[in-house]
């Protein structure tokens, strides 16, 4: 079984997604997969992003399929900074946000000490009106930072500070899966998280992470990291004023620093968010697309949306393990 690469419209060079379309409208996609397997997980590692699209999928229990035969068993949803409610197995809704509301372009879990190397969407239900899930090649964010700005992250690296307060974002114990202290302050050891209890129900974080990565498979420098989607200035100019009033900066619900714990400059990080912007490219969905993402050379974000968008999420391939080619 076969199928048709295109390209965006007006695209030239290195596209994101690069669409691989069924010859045969409906085709069912794990005959095509079990022989294209190895084209698929080669463009990917190429384009960053691959969109299987004209395929039957075959619901939730053909999209976990998906992941399995392009990447194996898929991961559990674990530290979790963003609401998701689960489908079925270690299938997820995308994030539970207000259909009103952008969510800026990332790295699925570049915070954490390991991360899933490869994401999988499926539009099980298309939007009415945008609702995109935008991409940018991190390679291309890489080389249009300011090489100053850049290397000061490259020495220094990255803290994200997270503030459990009751009432605002998701609870500590969704987000580690536990009430039990004592297990969520042995799992942040081994993460590389730092603990701190505070006030009789709330929980202080502090991670240091590298803002540089080196893919492991293709050899390339990419900017992997959550810093500028966590900065209280990306949240907007409303947002941030508001909370600024409610809180100190050590007390926001989240916010990212120099891996030292410095402050970083907001006209540094509204020059990241502008080479995220330049480096920003979308697709409108359809129904029963597949999009499949090598999280380290790809960020994704979302747009605001009408109607009644559903879109499934896994995860795969740790980067704790050796990466498969």
């Amino acid at each position: 079984m076969t199928a048709t690469t295109t390209a965006p419209l007006g695209s030239t060079g290195r596209t994101l997604p690069l669409v691989l379309t069924a010859d045969e409208p409906g085709a069912p996609v794990i005959p095509y997969l079990s022989d294209a397997r190895p084209v698929v997980r080669q463009r990917l590692r190429e384009h960053g992003a691959v969109l299987l699209r004209g395929f039957d999928i075959g619901g939730v229990d053909g999209f976990a399929d998906v992941v399995r035969e392009v990447s194996g068993a898929p991961l559990t949803y674990a530290e979790r900074s963003s609401p998701r409610s689960t489908i079925k197995g270690q299938v997820y809704t995308s994030t539970d946000y207000p259909p009103s509301e952008e969510i800026f372009l990332h790295n699925e879990n570049s915070y954490q000490k390991h991360w899933p190397l490869v994401l999988f969407f499926h539009c099980m239900i298309a939007p009415e009106t945008q609702g995109a899930t935008p991409l940018a090649d991190v390679r291309k964010v890489y080389d249009l930072i300011d090489p100053a700005v850049r290397a000061e992250f490259e020495r220094r690296g990255w803290m994200v500070v997270r503030n459990f307060t009751p009432g605002f974002g998701v609870p500590w114990q969704e987000a580690f899966g536990s009430s039990d202290r004592a297990e969520v302050a042995a799992y942040c050891e081994r993460a590389g998280v730092q603990v701190e209890w505070v006030g009789r129900d709330g929980l202080r974080t502090r991670a240091r992470r590298e803002a540089v990565h080196t893919h492991p498979v293709t050899g390339e420098r990419v900017w992997f990291n959550h810093m500028t989607f966590w900065h209280v200035t990306t949240l907007g100019e409303d947002m941030c004023a508001g909370l600024r009033e409610m809180f100190d900066d050590d007390e926001l619900p989240t916010n990212t620093y120099y891996g030292d714990g410095a402050v970083i400059p907001d006209e540094v990080m509204a020059h990241l968010r502008s080479c995220y912007r330049a480096a920003w490219t979308r697709f409108d969905w359809e129904t029963d697309d597949v999009l499949i993402v090598d999280n380290m050379l790809a960020a994704h974000a979302r747009e605001p949306f009408t109607g009644p968008r559903r879109i499934a999420v896994a995860m795969a391939e740790s980067s704790a393990e050796p990466a498969a080619s």
